[in-house]
C-alpha cells in the first residue's frame, strides 16, 4: 500500500503531457488549418483570420500568457473550449464549406 501512495505522488509531480493537453495541442493546429484554408482560399478571409485567433486559445502558452495578463483563472476553461470547438466545426464544415474550399485548394497544387 506504501508503493501506491508513493507512485500517485510521483504521477501528480509530474509536469509532462498529459492527455488532455494533448487533445488540446490537436484541436489547436486542426483549428489552425482551418483558418488558414479559409483565409486563402475561401471567399470570406475575415472569418479565416478569426478562426486562426481562436485557435490560439488551444495552444498552452496563450492560456498561461492570458493568465498573467489579466491575474485571473478560468476554471470553466475546459468548458469553453468545449463549446468554442463545436461551434467552430459547425462554423466550418457545415456554414463554411469546409469540404469545397480543401478541393479548391488542392486545384491549386
Amino acid at each position: 500500500m506504501k508503493y501506491k501512495n508513493e507512485l500517485q505522488g510521483d504521477i501528480a509531480v509530474s509536469e509532462g503531457f498529459t492527455a488532455l493537453t494533448i487533445i488540446s495541442w490537436i484541436f489547436g493546429i486542426a483549428f489552425f488549418a482551418i483558418g488558414f484554408i479559409n483565409t486563402f482560399w475561401g471567399n470570406d478571409p475575415g472569418f479565416g483570420l478569426f478562426i486562426l485567433l481562436l485557435s490560439l486559445l488551444y495552444f498552452l502558452p496563450v492560456n498561461t500568457i492570458l493568465k498573467r495578463i489579466t491575474n485571473f483563472s478560468f476554471p470553466i476553461m475546459r468548458y469553453v473550449k468545449i463549446l468554442l470547438s463545436i461551434s467552430i466545426l459547425w462554423a466550418s464544415l457545415g456554414v463554411g464549406e469546409l469540404v469545397d474550399k480543401i478541393q479548391l485548394m488542392m486545384m491549386d497544387f
